[in-house]
């Protein structure tokens, strides 16, 4: 799916023509003033051409100019027809070099843009504002949700708010950043920046590519061992078997699920056109959703019966750990670009933007909260797996295992993508995405926390991809036009951001050794 307008200038539109000689105005002869009418009116229309292909902005359809008739003449409808089979062509990403941040995926991340596969011709193929805020939530809001309560049961109730609420702050800030950023390279060059990834190329070349994909790749392989620990556990929770001391990781009842589920992911994996899967984002979030309210009507209700104590500062260690829970939850900043590029009114992105992102913290701080004053200390890394066994609890969490499971060949797509590109000189190679989705699998049974795999993909990647880029590419460009404030700014991200990223996976790291010597 095209994401940018396109820079091509409408082909039906004539070249400027001289302005035809103007009669009297003295003439008082009817057929003067017919001919004098007749030359204003041809000369209006050639200067309103002219005006038209002279605008860069915002380009016209080939056929917005031409008078709406009743019937369609052969030139439209061959052009009708052959948009069409672009847009087939976009959508089975047939008409792009393979890149993990060519936003390929756009309509599985955000399923409500509009799908015009770069042919727009105007506001009215663009998201509206309730669309934008629509998208901003289905981009961002995921299955990392589930771990706040324990990350609250580990920071403490206040301390995880305030870290949900700085972190919401900080990636909108980064967000604008990547914005302005594109901004002021697309009104300075006629170059065409549709992803993060053109965005980097745009600023430091290939090497800013590299990075960009780099981050990207790890971060989806990432999500999807997020994924298989989540459906793992929540089955093995549901359906305990195995031994309770096995002698393996690989043998645990958690491992045991994932090798059963490893050869229907294979099969899934070795699709090469998941479009028909992108309409199962819309399905994931909805699952969400209803997950979410469940389990904050059971944790009124258990909250209100009996309360446990709680705490609402820990230590410093805690809060690292806590900030790159935070930081993974907000994870979206990869869509940015194709939000804004698809919204009509691009004056108030940026208040749409704050808007959906201060809603999204508020529920996330609602949701992480109340799980922790319900369960105290013990909260599980799944809150899901806190609820009874009753009929609905366990609806929810089949419900979002199997939109989790559908969800991964999507979320895999990018890795493939990079992956075959690097090997495979971009030729599609079964044998290569089987041997990614094992060696995902495999990670996923050596990872005993979902939470504290949620915090070592925040502290490490999330981080770097959120915000040391954004600032990075912000003060490249606009580095000699900034005021100290700015620039400062700038700085401080870069830093703050490669201190978290370091002093945070390190403390993830040791967390998930502790944890795993302990089981």
């Amino acid at each position: 799916m095209s994401t940018a307008l396109p820079k091509e200038k409408s082909a039906s539109f004539p070249p400027p023509m001289p302005d035809p000689p103007t009669p009297s105005s003295s003439c008082l002869r009817p057929s003067c003033a017919f001919s004098s009418a007749a030359a204003s009116s041809t000369t209006t229309t050639k200067r309103e051409s002219a005006r038209r292909e002279l605008i860069p902005q915002f380009p016209i359809s080939p056929d917005a100019s031409k008078p709406r008739h009743h019937h369609h003449a052969p030139t439209a409808a061959y052009r009708s027809i052959r948009r069409l089979i672009q847009r087939v062509a976009a959508a089975m990403g047939f008409d792009k070099e393979a890149c993990s941040s060519s936003s390929r995926l756009d309509a599985a991340a955000a399923p409500l843009l509009p799908h015009h596969g770069g042919g727009g011709g105007g506001g009215a193929h663009l998201s509206s504002q309730p669309k934008t805020f629509a998208n901003v939530f289905i981009a961002v809001v995921g299955s990392g949700v589930l771990g706040l309560p324990y990350t609250f049961s580990r920071t403490g109730w206040a301390a995880g708010t305030l870290l949900l609420l700085a972190v919401a702050a900080l990636t909108f800030h980064c967000m604008m950043l990547l914005v302005a950023t594109r901004r002021r390279i697309a009104d300075e060059h006629p170059v065409k920046i549709a992803s993060f990834g053109d965005l980097g190329h745009a600023v430091y070349g290939a090497p800013g590519r590299h990075a960009v994909d780099a981050m990207l790749v790890l971060s989806q392989a990432s999500f999807c061992v997020g994924y298989l620990i989540f459906i793992s556990n929540t089955l093995a929770h549901l359906y305990p078997i195995g031994s309770e001391s096995p002698a393996s990781p690989l043998l645990a009842a958690k491992a045991l699920f994932i090798w059963a589920m490893l050869p229907f992911q294979l099969g899934l994996n070795s699709i090469k056109t998941l479009t028909l899967l992108a309409p199962l984002s819309i399905f994931a979030d909805v699952v969400d959703l209803g997950a979410m309210g469940v389990v904050l009507g059971q944790d009124a209700s258990i909250w209100l019966a009996n309360k446990p104590p709680v705490f609402a500062f820990a230590g410093p260690a805690e809060i690292l750990y806590g900030l790159g829970v935070a930081v993974y939850a907000f994870e979206g900043i990869g869509m940015v670009l194709p939000l804004e590029a698809e919204a009509a009114d691009k004056r108030r992105f940026g208040a749409t933007l704050a808007l959906s992102m201060a809603f999204i913290a508020a529920m996330y701080g609602l949701f992480g909260a109340m799980g922790y004053l319900a369960f105290g200390a013990a909260t599980r890394d799944i809150i899901t797996t806190n609820l009874g066994t009753g009929w609905l609890s366990v609806l929810v969490q089949l419900g979002l295992c199997i939109n989790l499971f559908f969800t991964m060949p999507v979320m895999m797509n990018p890795v493939y993508e990079v992956a075959e590109r690097l090997l495979c000189g971009k030729r599609y190679a079964w044998w290569l995405r089987w041997i990614l989705v094992v060696v995902v699998g495999l990670l996923a049974m050596l990872v005993p926390n979902f939470a504290d795999f949620l915090s070592l993909v925040g502290s490490s990647v999330c981080v770097v991809l959120g915000f040391v880029l954004p600032a990075a590419f912000h003060l490249k460009v606009f580095g000699g036009d900034m005021g100290w404030a700015a620039l400062v700014a700038d700085v401080a991200v870069i830093v703050i951001g490669v201190a978290l990223a370091v002093s945070g996976t390190w403390t993830s790291l040791v967390q998930i050794f502790s944890s795993s010597s302990n089981v």
